[in-house]
């Protein structure tokens, strides 16, 4: 079965620091740009970061500049996004994605109907 997981989520208070997972099973995510995108109560899915399949083109939204790091380890099939100086409104549903375009995944920030999707994990920054 091909699925993405997400992992490293939970409750972490203002100025902390998470760092998510997305691992992926029954494919390779060395052929994939992959995303993470974030959604929270009542509002719109929004891009946060992108990544490309060899690691050299990576895109992060301007809410999240500076404070936010998207990494792949292709050995280990995983994309980490480590965030850190954690704020209220980054408190969302975070997902990650693996597309094979990249000009759909990190510059138009939407997927095609092709993409892989993870189930989302949460994140909670309240003190």
């Amino acid at each position: 079965q091909l699925q993405l997981v997400e992992s490293g989520g939970g409750l972490v208070q203002p100025g902390g620091s998470l760092r998510l997972s997305c691992a992926a099973s029954g494919f390779t995510l060395d052929g994939y740009a992959i995303g993470w995108f974030r959604q929270a109560p009542g509002k719109e899915r929004q891009g946060v970061s992108c990544i490309s399949r060899s690691g050299g083109s990576i895109n992060y939204a301007d809410s999240v500049k500076g404070r936010f790091t998207i990494s792949r380890d292709n050995a280990k099939n995983t994309v980490y996004l480590q965030m850190n100086s954690l704020k209220s409104d980054d408190t969302a549903v975070y997902y990650c994605a693996a597309e094979v375009s990249y000009q759909a995944m990190c510059v138009m920030w939407s997927p095609t109907t092709r993409a892989y999707w993870g189930q989302g994990t949460q994140v909670t920054v309240s003190s």
